[in-house]
């Protein structure tokens, strides 16, 4: 296709530039604006290692078009975090070591995310659904559900102190 501009809203700040319209996000965030959150895994949208955050939702960017992704919010892992202060997903799996090689965090992280900005008070079920079809070759997949069920907890704190003052 040819090049024409695209408008994207990444992390807070707009970008522009000249893409063929089916050039993959994935592709744009990492190749032009050197963000390494999202990881190229499979470039099928099977392993979630790319996912971002697309209006509050969790997206594989391998999968997505800068076309159909012009004029949303993206947000990716480097995004997520306010100033210094970590998101409370990022604090959780930090604090849980829900890592090996970290190839597949980013993916977990975002979908954990994503998940909290949809339901409040996520149940196990709902955790498991959010990352089953994130693939984890490491096999910390316990330390990956434990540190989504600590996230739940510290995003109801922060809500809930939020509420009282």
């Amino acid at each position: 296709m040819i090049a024409r501009p695209v408008t994207l809203q990444v992390n807070g700040e707009i970008h522009r530039f000249d893409l063929a319209p089916d050039t993959p996000l994935l592709f744009v965030l990492r190749n032009d604006l050197q963000l390494n959150g999202p990881k190229y895994g499979c470039g099928l949208g099977e392993c979630g290692a790319c996912a971002v955050l697309v209006n509050g939702r969790a997206t594989r960017s391998c999968s997505i078009s800068v076309a159909a992704a012009e004029g949303r919010e993206i947000v990716t892992l480097e995004g997520l975090a306010q100033g210094d202060a970590l998101h409370p997903v990022q604090r959780a799996f930090v604090e849980h070591q829900a890592a090996q090689c970290g190839y597949c965090l980013n993916g977990m992280i975002i979908a954990t995310a994503g998940l909290l900005n949809r339901i409040a008070e996520p149940q196990e079920a709902d955790i498991r659904a959010a990352l089953k079809n994130h693939l984890c070759r490491c096999g910390t997949h316990m330390e990956i559900l434990a540190a989504a069920r600590r996230a739940v907890g510290l995003v109801h704190e922060e809500r809930k102190a939020e509420v009282s003052s």
